[in-house]
């Protein structure tokens, strides 16, 4: 599955840096809750995959948004 098809909806921002990780080549060997230090915590390859996803909010790629439930983001869709 591709990153675009991953966040076709809203995603909470810890699953959508998984995701990201994951297209990147990370994480291939483990799931979602096997890697959640990696968001929760403070640490260099966690908060480099939350300012990916800013920097791609930027670039126009993605979608972000703060509510209902906090940070989440979406891949950008110009008919959304």
């Amino acid at each position: 599955m591709a990153f675009e098809d991953d966040l076709a909806d809203w995603t909470h921002w810890d699953g959508a840096a998984f995701r990201l990780g994951r297209a990147l080549g990370l994480f291939t060997d483990r799931g979602f809750t096997e890697s959640k230090w990696v968001f929760w915590t403070a640490n260099p390859l966690g908060d480099g995959l939350h300012e990916a996803l800013l920097a791609l909010v930027q670039a126009g790629v993605l979608d972000r948004r703060e509510e209902p439930d906090d940070e989440q983001f979406r891949w950008h869709s110009p008919d959304a």
